[in-house]
């Protein structure tokens, strides 16, 4: 609880300062009243992105939204993100690619919409903590007892080893100044934990310093 209000109360004061800054005649100053709202509107993107997050783990709690589960092809899902993070991607110039012999169209039963927006979380993390002009990799196989697994697989600096047990916890972070730098609020990972878990899944974490990290997660395949 006490990392939930400190999460929520850091942009808060930070947007409180800035305005009193202002308030106090700082507004006068063009370059300085502009560089001051604008980091109170990043502030306030922050609160809201971290609102949405916390709203959508309580729904996932209380099975408010429940599965609306259907047939897809899972690459082509991951497809779609790629292609919406590809500015993002061509900043970092990371190169995007299936595994050799994933390519081949694996169907999975599921909610489309949560596991794009899983697929979505692990593939930002994926950028944003991966190499500069770096690669990230997908890999899709069909498992025993009607499951397919998906791994994300990056070639960053890697995770150490203590941190990777808590890496599902809400506002973890291995790095919190890193973390900041980068973006996010902190929820990304538990939120794609609580939608695995609602589809009767897991989700796991590999990584090794300087080498790289794998998400990996199982879906329900067609039938």
């Amino acid at each position: 609880m006490y990392k939930r209000q400190h999460e929520i109360k850091t942009p808060i004061f930070s947007i409180q300062g800035y305005l009193e800054i202002l308030a106090d005649g700082a507004i006068e100053d063009i370059t300085t009243a502009t560089k001051f709202i604008g980091k109170s509107q990043a502030n306030v993107q922050r609160l809201v992105q971290l609102v949405n997050d916390i709203d959508i783990i309580t729904n996932l709690e209380i099975n408010k939204e429940p599965l609306l589960k259907h047939d897809f092809v899972i690459q082509d899902t991951i497809r779609d993100v790629i292609n919406n993070l590809s500015i993002k991607l061509e900043k970092r110039e990371i190169q995007f690619s299936f595994k050799k012999g994933c390519e081949s169209p694996i169907h999975v039963f599921a909610d489309k919409n949560k596991i794009y927006q899983v697929l979505s979380n692990i593939i930002t993390n994926a950028i944003k903590y991966g190499k500069q002009e770096g690669e990230i990799i997908a890999s899709v196989y069909v498992l025993e007892d009607k499951k397919v697994l998906i791994e994300i697989s990056d070639n960053g600096n890697g995770i150490s080893e203590e941190h990777i047990p808590r890496l599902f916890e809400r506002f973890y972070r291995t790095d919190d100044a890193r973390s900041r730098e980068v973006g996010g609020t902190g929820l990304g990972l538990a939120i794609c934990k609580h939608i695995i878990e609602a589809h009767g899944e897991s989700i796991q974490v590999r990584s090794k310093i300087n080498v790289g990290t794998t998400l990996g997660f199982t879906l329900p395949s067609k039938g």
